[in-house]
């Protein structure tokens, strides 16, 4: 397992490697403030901070942790917002999927559906990764259905895992989808990019 940088092509987002090419379109996306009530930073406020995450998210690339990911909308084609491939642990085959935000007007679209589905692909098919890990903050159902949905297998919760920006002190609840189980979540992901 080597994650390189890549794109990722679906139907709806192209997933490119980040660059501050991207910034004044995520800065653009960002402003909402329900876009970033369960995420480790606060909404950029000024161009100056998206350019500083996108900073931070190349250190821990060269790092070789992390993979940032703009998510492009094809139909646009402007980035509306960002994921990445987290802890990445070559020896293992295992990662995570996660940072995962997309402009307040591109919810209940098929578009992070598409970002998960081809993040998984990716993973699975090519990476040869035997488990994807992911995560998100235990007040976020919403995000916690959408993970049961697809069939992420919950394993737990990680309490007092991170204190937020905000200074609150955050658990996490932590799922996992496995190679052997990749054939049936891609098929669910598959029906549901189908409606």
């Amino acid at each position: 397992m080597k994650i390189l940088p890549v794109t990722l092509e679906g139907s709806y987002v192209r997933l490119e490697p980040l660059t501050h090419t991207h910034a004044v379109d995520l800065f653009e996306a960002a402003q909402s403030d329900e876009v970033w009530r369960y995420l480790p930073a606060p909404r950029p406020t000024r161009l100056e901070e998206i350019n500083n995450l996108i900073e931070s998210a190349f250190a821990l690339k060269v790092g070789g942790t992390q993979m940032p990911f703009a998510i492009i909308d094809r139909a646009s084609n402007r980035a509306i917002g960002s994921t990445r491939y987290l802890d990445i642990q070559p020896t293992n085959r295992n990662l995570e999927i996660g940072w995962t935000w997309l402009g307040r007007d591109y919810w209940r679209s098929p578009r992070n559906t598409e970002c998960k589905y081809l993040l998984l692909q990716h993973a699975f098919e090519t990476q040869q990764a035997i488990r994807v890990c992911l995560k998100t903050d235990k007040r976020n159902l919403i995000s916690q259905a959408a993970i049961e949905r697809i069939g992420g297998v919950k394993e737990g919760i990680m309490r007092n895992h991170m204190i937020l920006h905000d200074g609150y002190i955050r658990d996490s609840v932590y799922y996992s989808i496995l190679d052997s189980e990749w054939g049936a979540v891609k098929a669910t992901l598959e029906t549901f990019l189908k409606r």
